[in-house]
């Protein structure tokens, strides 16, 4: 009994250091963080592919120039409902690098299905000074790189400020009240009324970084979906089963007597 109560004590410690260094991590972040109903949140969660759509537009019209998305192909639009030839259009508009040719230099060719996003910079350095310095991240698994991820990255795009009274901001950097410190290289990238939709939609800052919020939710776990409906139809089988097997064991054990 003894060894079990310190067991027990040892495990109850280890899970606070968990929960306590997690409640530390969220704390770090430093900002306010708004807190969204997604369509894609919960176990029942799915895309909206009106919404990943406009996102879309938003990262090509807005993010594209500084931030990539290297794990994510052309021929992946087709889940958000795009058809072949949309696709191939969208490709085209790329320059992919390629090679090497016969006299064994690379060249550049206009982009296919097949191919990735190419990254708006060749190499960190030349990122770094396309942007004082600052090096954009990678977007396509941003969602997930960051705690809390798409309601953080909401807040960052809508929580650009004027400093409160008496605080100085460097050149070359904003006031934002969701990041950690304030203080951000990147200045703010939608202000709403600034891009024309396609489709119909709502085209306010708030509206439009939540579009591109669910697009990079999308990059960050394009197979979502999938997994959720064969996670349900996993438990439902296995609640089923529950069933049949308890049934099974009091037909089995029906004739015996007690």
């Amino acid at each position: 009994m003894r060894k079990l109560n310190i067991l027990t004590r040892g495990l109850g410690a280890v899970a606070g250091l968990i929960l306590s260094g997690s409640v530390a991590m969220a704390a770090g972040a430093g900002g306010k963080i708004i807190e969204r109903d997604w369509s894609f949140s919960g176990p029942f969660g799915n895309f909206d592919k009106a919404s990943l759509q406009r996102g879309f537009q938003v990262y090509r019209e807005v993010c594209s120039g500084c931030h990539g998305l290297d794990f994510i192909a052309f021929r992946n639009l087709a889940d958000l409902g795009y058809n072949e030839a949309e696709i191939k259009a969208i490709a085209a508009e790329y320059e992919v690098e390629d090679g090497p040719n016969d006299e064994g230099e690379m060249f550049m060719r206009p982009g296919i299905p097949a191919d990735r996003f190419p990254n708006p910079f060749p190499n960190e350095n030349a990122a770094r000074a396309g942007n004082g310095g600052a090096y954009p991240p990678d977007l396509s698994l941003m969602v997930k790189a960051r705690p809390n991820g798409a309601n953080y990255i909401y807040s960052l795009l809508v929580g650009y400020e004027d400093a409160p009274e008496g605080m100085e901001v460097p050149d070359g950097m904003h006031y934002n009240s969701a990041y950690s410190g304030h203080m951000i290289a990147m200045a703010q990238p939608i202000y709403g009324d600034d891009i024309t939709l396609a489709g119909d939609g709502d085209t306010s800052m708030e509206a439009l970084s939540a579009d591109v919020v669910s697009f990079l939710a999308w990059t960050s776990e394009p197979e979502m979906e999938t997994r959720k409906r064969t996670g349900i139809a996993a438990m439902a089988f296995l609640l089923v089963m529950c069933f049949v097997s308890y049934g099974s064991m009091r037909y089995i054990w029906s004739d015996v007597k007690k």
